[in-house]
């Protein structure tokens, strides 16, 4: 038994270190590879001219909902494909977090909190390497997005904890004995 428990536990470790990589290819490299010698010229460039990320920084949108209302306003294809993907891709994370919890008692906002942290630094991640721009508006979604994945987990785990709990059966014959004992 404790063997099973442990091939799970590196199992949901290693998917979740997969997740994570897949989730640094899509939002800082767009699906490309990770390329090191590009990612530390940007950086030497930037460190070097601030005035890069002061750019980068006055491109962005700092503006509460105004790319959420700006997409609905304009619908195309790539307005939705970015809304529904900035919390789809945002889901996984949401239930591992859950589900790697010790207590498996994560709270809402414990999912909330670690969401918009790990949204926020892959914002500024993209300011930082000028590969992107910083949306505000991404760190909602994304938060939205972890938090269904919470959803999930919570529909799907105690459902089946429950299942798959045996109850502690009353000890009746040890109640009976003592009742003999006079």
């Amino acid at each position: 038994m404790k063997r099973t428990k442990l091939m799970n536990s590196i199992m949901v470790h290693a998917l979740f270190a997969l997740y994570v990589y897949a989730l640094f290819i899509t939002i800082l490299f767009k699906f490309d590879s990770i390329d090191i010698t590009f990612l530390m010229s940007r950086l030497q460039r930037n460190l070097g001219d601030p005035n890069y990320i002061l750019g980068q920084l006055q491109s962005g949108n700092f503006i509460l909902f105004k790319t959420i209302s700006n997409y609905f306003l304009t619908p195309s294809i790539h307005h939705i494909i970015n809304l529904v993907g900035n919390i789809v891709i945002f889901i996984p994370f949401g239930f591992f977090i859950s589900l790697l919890s010790k207590a498996k008692e994560i709270s809402f906002i414990g999912v909330s909190a670690q969401s918009l942290c790990l949204s926020l630094c892959l914002e500024c991640l993209q300011v930082v390497f000028s590969i992107g721009s910083f949306d505000v508006d991404d760190l909602v979604l994304n938060t939205f997005g972890g938090l269904l994945g919470y959803g999930v987990f919570k529909l799907i785990y105690f459902p089946l904890k429950a299942t798959f709990t045996i109850k502690k059966v009353p000890n009746y014959m040890g109640l009976l004995k003592r009742n003999y004992k006079k």
